[in-house]
């Protein structure tokens, strides 16, 4: 998880200002925990450990989930992330030139997938759950979120650098989740990037999260299927590729042979995954970041 050091991420600081909560993301590091398991871990009350969850949920740091054990309903606690990047304001960053792209969901241009799958505007779903024809339909330039189990969503890149221009880093930030049936916190999957048919590396999702509402989804979509992702930001630049500020392979921009024209940005859930997760990809309207997909070309 990466946030800067602004007023936007306040949750996340309130969050850790904290000894108690600090000790729960501790002891959720080595295994999910119930309620009463965190109260009883801490010397406290379930009430007063729930209010210390909800912070951490508040701030996307711990996400649960209700699971049947022993006859009734418990709240199950887990990690939502495995890291966390401050940014802090530089001088030079605002001297930085880019060209940037917004790309909504819908405006891909080429897929092949496999169910489950759909997709949906910010008023309703298009066509049918898990029927790949209507990927096709007219109205999919419209969507703000869809989902498929196993294949690749396309999408091509304006490159606006004039002839004197030099690339020095593309950065691409979007909103993904996994794919499950309904919606389970805990359900890894496999998602491989790609430009210009050159694979950046992959990045595991940890979930297809629904233990809450995701802040923008609209009151019409149903609670019972997954409601938000993780924000992710991809950099390739002349040291590697990178997600997060992670290095995820040793593919550089020369690598890419992106020149003047346009980039092919493909988004993979390997059909040979033998435990395919799947992926949901969020757009403006759904989940918790209201943003489509966004390409900055920084150049100099």
């Amino acid at each position: 998880m990466k946030i800067k050091a602004s007023q936007e991420w306040l949750p996340v600081y309130e969050a850790l200002a904290s000894k108690v909560r600090l000790r729960i993301i501790e002891i959720l590091a080595k295994e999910s925990k119930n309620i009463k398991e965190l109260a009883q871990a801490l010397d406290l009350s379930s009430a007063i450990m729930t209010m210390h969850v909800r912070k951490l949920e508040e701030a996307g740091i711990v996400t649960s989930q209700r699971v049947r054990s022993n006859g009734g309903i418990q709240k199950l606690c887990s990690l939502a992330i495995d890291h966390l990047d401050i940014e802090f304001p530089k001088g030079i960053d605002k001297e930085r030139k880019y060209h940037q792209v917004t790309i909504p969901v819908g405006h891909y241009t080429d897929f092949n997938i496999l169910p489950t799958c759909g997709l949906a505007t910010r008023d309703k779903i298009i066509g049918y759950f898990d029927d790949p024809r209507y990927f096709l339909d007219v109205e999919r330039v419209n969507a703000k979120i869809l989902w498929f189990m196993k294949g690749y969503i396309e999408y091509r890149i304006p490159n606006h650098l004039l002839p004197n221009e030099r690339l020095d880093e593309l950065e691409i930030s979007m909103e993904l989740g996994s794919e499950a049936p309904g919606y389970n916190n805990n359900w890894p999957s496999k998602i491989n990037f790609y430009v210009n048919d050159k694979c950046l590396g992959q990045w595991t999702s940890p979930g297809d999260f629904g233990d809450k509402r995701g802040r923008f989804t609209p009151a019409w979509w149903s609670s019972e299927i997954n409601q938000y992702g993780i924000l992710k930001v991809l950099k390739v630049n002349e040291q590697g590729s990178w997600m997060d500020g992670v290095k995820i392979s040793d593919v550089k921009l020369q690598d890419l042979n992106i020149q003047h024209e346009n980039l092919v940005f493909r988004i993979e859930v390997s059909e040979e995954d033998e435990n395919p997760g799947g992926l949901t990809l969020y757009g403006a309207g759904f989940g918790n970041y209201d943003q489509d997909i966004i390409a900055k070309l920084y150049y100099n």
